[in-house]
């Protein structure tokens, strides 16, 4: 499954594909290294943290046509709430997603500033996050 941001203006567009699952064992050590593990659990405990009802789940793995990577669950509206700038919104499960892993990704690259993968990572997802649909949302929430 491929999708899309944003309409067909002849601009080139960033596309999210689906990992398939035969794939997903080695998709976040490409992306990430040894860090891999660390990154996962701190977009899982970051989503603990955001969203009201988050309780777990399957995530789906996405890679972008740009390089970026990010993970998203569910299907269902998330209701999300940041105490650390007062954001307060309901996100869709792949803009809950990207919203996360940009906030995962930004603090992960602070803790461990020699590992540029994850502030490369960071870019590539907020330039995908520039032209999602809900990109207001996203920025307002990691403000």
């Amino acid at each position: 499954m491929t999708t899309s941001n944003g309409d067909s203006d002849g601009e080139s567009r960033i596309t999210a594909q689906v990992i398939p699952e035969n794939a997903r064992l080695d998709t976040l050590p490409w992306h990430f290294g040894a860090r891999f593990l660390r990154v996962q659990d701190t977009v899982f405990e970051l989503m603990r943290q955001f969203a009201t009802r988050y309780d777990g789940g399957f995530w789906e793995m996405l890679d972008l046509s740009n390089g970026g990577f990010y993970m998203r669950t569910g299907s269902e509206p998330v209701r999300f709430r940041v105490p650390s700038n007062g954001f307060k919104g309901v996100l869709s499960a792949d803009a809950a997603g990207v919203t996360v892993c940009l906030f995962a990704y930004s603090h992960l690259s602070f803790q461990f500033p020699a590992d540029t993968r994850l502030s490369r990572q960071f870019y590539l997802l907020r330039a995908y996050a520039l032209e999602h649909p809900e990109a207001g949302l996203i920025f307002a929430a990691i403000d």
